[in-house]
């Protein structure tokens, strides 16, 4: 059973970043700089942004946090964008979601601009993602598709079944992985909450990629001999025997998986780290697309 090890190919991937930062340093031009918005104290939400602000000064970027207490309006917060994006020194910039509830998180997705859009999120650079064109890819099926490439997952002809079909990771992912790439060109079947049969359809997968937000929601027993599975689920569970009083899992039962795969991606270690290594690549992109 082979490990789909995220913390060791983000590593290599921020290496590679940090190479072309250092070469733009000696040439004289423009270093990457990412900008990212938290609002209010959500404690998961700081996490995230503070790994990805970290992430940014390891490879060479410039970043700025932007900060906004929980009570900002969405007035206030569109006005925040609306400077982010006449900014010619911000080359892409994040909008850290969920947001608070009298936020309307479409209207804000809307504000970014697509060139500065690098989470991916943008209607216009998801249409030139089903289109196959040059875009910002979202960070999280991006992430994914990095991990199966370096680690050689064959994916052409093979019956990949996707769980979960959010905007940010499932619907993206089974597009990513439908198209004529490597990795790619598998035969994909989006499944999500109101699928009957589930454990039929998944028993037929090659590769099963798990984002439906259900902790250990995928066992053993809905997986075949020799199959590849992608836990996308990050979840907390309460666990007095840690120092921490919890433990993370994913969207697959680990244990009972595990032993049946051919490959398999961890939690945690697997696609997260993945998700910010990705998030990086979009960044220096954006600073060769406004070229």
């Amino acid at each position: 059973m082979l490990l789909l090890d995220g913390n060791a190919t983000s590593a290599a991937i921020r290496t590679e970043i940090a190479e072309e930062v250092s070469k733009l340093k000696s040439q004289g031009k423009k270093v990457p700089h990412l900008a990212a918005i938290l609002v209010g104290e959500d404690g998961a939400s700081q996490t995230y942004v503070n790994a990805k602000v970290k992430a940014c000064e390891n490879v060479g970027f410039e970043s700025t946090l932007v900060r906004m207490p929980a009570e900002t309006s969405e007035e206030e917060l569109l006005s925040t964008i609306k400077g982010l994006n006449e900014n010619p020194n911000i080359d892409g910039f994040i909008v850290q979601l969920p947001l608070p509830k009298h936020i309307d998180e479409d209207k804000v997705t809307l504000a970014v601009a697509p060139q500065k859009d690098v989470d991916g999120f943008h209607p216009e650079n998801v249409g030139r993602m089903s289109l196959g064109l040059p875009t910002f890819l979202p960070a999280t099926p991006n992430g994914v598709m990095e991990m199966l490439g370096r680690y050689n997952i064959e994916t052409v002809g093979k019956n990949c079944v996707v769980i979960g079909r959010s905007n940010i990771v499932g619907t993206p992912m089974a597009i990513l992985m439908s198209r004529g790439t490597n990795p790619g060109n598998a035969t994909v079947t989006l499944t999500h909450s109101r699928t009957k049969n589930l454990k039929e359809i998944t028993l037929q997968a090659d590769i099963i990629i798990v984002a439906l937000g259900k902790p250990n929601f995928l066992t053993g027993e809905m997986v075949k001999q020799g199959a590849v599975v992608v836990d996308v689920g990050i979840h907390r569970i309460e666990d007095a025997s840690k120092k921490s009083g919890f433990r993370l899992v994913g969207d697959v039962e680990f244990e009972t998986v595990a032993p049946k795969c051919a490959a398999i991606s961890p939690v945690p270690g697997g696609v997260g780290p993945m998700t910010i290594a990705s998030l990086l690549q979009n960044t220096l992109k954006a600073v060769t697309m406004r070229k």
